[in-house]
């Protein structure tokens, strides 16, 4: 019988190619000076790869999905602004010293600051919630500036040759990094037990989530986040890294924490959070995922039926 564990070479070295195609455009960036390296990677990410991508009709199609009102001049404008932030965003994790010199000194503020400061004298954890929206890293390292070293539970890349470079630049901004898995989980769980800091991205398609509603339409969200706050006593709070006007820079708002519920009351708040965040902000979330991918059909029908037990739970 052969062995099917390991992919076989063409389709390896075919990874490696579309991943090689992927980093090249970062390493080109990474030639010019910050100031420029940054909207330079916006500008490709806009112009050249997102319309050879498909972004330009995930964003047209997202868009017209939970705002078929929404003016054609604000639909192209956010065809072209959301791949030039998921640019930016990229560009700046694989630049860690610029980046980290210039979030590490952006203006944190919000009705959460003197919860999570509490939390941590008092030893406990805290669980930040945040989506792909701004830049979340630039809070991340913020966060970190004022003293919550926090570890980060993140969905690995598809491509090999991508993600073994995308784990290293997230593993330079903060430690430890819990990979989505029963061994990350588990890994998670020790880190809150022993009052660690956590950073969790709830806004994904999740295959075990339950249909909620964001922007008016049924999205798989995960309840685990909630669940987790609930089971270890840990502030849920929502924070946001804001990118500036000029494209470079950023503040970060830290929300009052998530009100103590239940799991599903509460990842509806953080979605309607998150909305609240967006529709401020258009150009800043990352209308490029399928976020409602799966909001109907079998996997939503098998979220309806664990929603229906957390009711009669309640």
């Amino acid at each position: 019988m052969s062995d099917t564990s390991t992919p076989p070479l063409s389709d390896r070295l075919r990874d490696t190619a579309l991943g090689f195609a992927m980093y090249a455009p970062i390493a080109m960036a990474r030639l010019l000076p910050y100031r420029w390296r940054v909207p330079f990677m916006g500008w490709v990410t806009s112009r050249i790869i997102a319309p050879v991508a498909g972004y330009d009709a995930r964003v047209r199609d997202n868009l017209a999905h939970v705002l078929p009102d929404l003016p054609e001049s604000e639909v192209r404008r956010l065809i072209r602004a959301v791949p030039d932030n998921a640019g930016r965003n990229m560009i700046e994790l694989y630049s860690p010293d610029a980046f980290i010199a210039r979030a590490r000194k952006a203006p944190v503020e919000g009705p959460g600051l003197d919860v999570i400061r509490a939390a941590r004298q008092e030893g406990r954890p805290v669980i930040f919630v945040t989506g792909h929206f701004g830049n979340f890293n630039a809070a991340r390292v913020a966060m970190i500036e004022q003293g919550f070293e926090m570890g980060v539970f993140y969905r690995p890349m598809a491509n090999d040759f991508f993600n073994l470079r995308y784990t290293r630049a997230m593993g330079t901004i903060s430690q430890p990094m819990f990979e989505q898995g029963r061994r990350g989980m588990m890994q998670m769980v020790k880190h809150l037990r022993s009052g660690g800091v956590l950073a969790i991205l709830t806004d994904l398609n999740s295959l075990d989530g339950v249909p909620l509603n964001f922007f008016g339409k049924p999205a798989l969200s995960p309840l685990a986040t909630a669940e987790l706050a609930l089971k270890y006593d840990a502030p849920l709070v929502p924070v946001w890294g804001i990118r500036d006007p000029d494209g470079l820079n950023f503040h970060i708002h830290v929300e009052s924490p998530v009100p103590v519920s239940d799991p599903v009351t509460m990842t509806q708040e953080v979605n309607d959070r998150l909305e609240a965040q967006v529709r401020a902000r258009m150009d800043q979330w990352f209308w490029i995922h399928r976020r409602w991918k799966d909001g109907t059909g079998p996997l939503a029908e098998r979220g309806e039926k664990q929603l229906a037990a957390y009711r009669d739970k309640t």
